[in-house]
């Protein structure tokens, strides 16, 4: 299944026209320090031989960057197929064509079948999807070991900026909307699921959590072994 409903036929459309622009802007300036952020506590946790699970994978450069470190193969999924398509060219320009795999759609409701991945990674992504929790109890499940996330920090000129950007897309008629949910919230539902927290770090803008299975104790929704 690729987009689903107005919402993210609006998400692939606005995406795919970026999709050079974010593959050359990796090109020149290399992670953004929220990223950096996020390759660091993930790796922190081990990665060689680890399979990748990017949910809102864009052009790929962090997958695949977690690859040419140890990591063994990825699967990208988005909902823009320009992206995927920077993606794959990116990936064969690499030499990491045999070890990645790129689907197009909504995470939440693909119809192809996704295995589970030791390591699930959601960068920028929470914040353009209307259902947080849904989207984080997908990525749950499609989790062994850890899960690392980046979304908007909980401050007042990032809801401000998240406010602007809805009414922006309002004024070019766009169904996509930028959202912010709570980042007390999202963490709650990660621990629930029976993760714990390993990592945390900021930017002005952006948060970075890194979590990993808990090895014992009550949980109310255990998913790990």
């Amino acid at each position: 299944m690729s987009c689903c409903c107005p919402h993210d036929r609006s998400a692939s459309r606005i995406f795919s026209r970026v999709a050079r622009r974010h593959r050359r802007r990796f090109e020149r300036r290399g992670l953004e320090p929220s990223q950096r952020q996020l390759l660091a506590g993930v790796e922190q946790l081990g990665i060689q031989g680890a399979s990748i699970l990017e949910v809102g994978s864009g052009v790929g450069h962090l997958h695949q960057t977690l690859l040419e470190r140890g990591a063994s193969s990825a699967i990208g999924v988005d909902l823009a197929p320009r992206m995927l398509e920077e993606a794959q060219r990116w990936a064969a320009e690499r030499g990491l064509a045999e070890r990645t795999r790129y689907i197009e759609g909504d995470f939440v409701f693909l119809s192809e079948p996704i295995e589970t991945a030791d390591i699930t990674l959601l960068d920028k992504v929470v914040c353009c999807y209307p259902d947080a929790d849904v989207l984080i109890g997908r990525a749950l499940e499609k989790t062994r070991r850890v899960v690392a996330l980046t979304y908007p920090r909980d401050r007042w000129l990032v809801r401000v900026g998240i406010f602007l950007g809805g009414c922006a897309m309002r004024l070019i008629r766009s169904s996509f909307r930028p959202y912010l949910h709570h980042p007390v919230q999202i963490q709650d539902r990660i621990l629930r699921a029976g993760f714990e927290k390993r990592y945390e770090g900021s930017t002005w803008i952006w948060l970075t959590q890194v979590f990993v299975c808990a090895s014992s104790g009550a949980t109310e929704d255990p998913r790990c072994e």
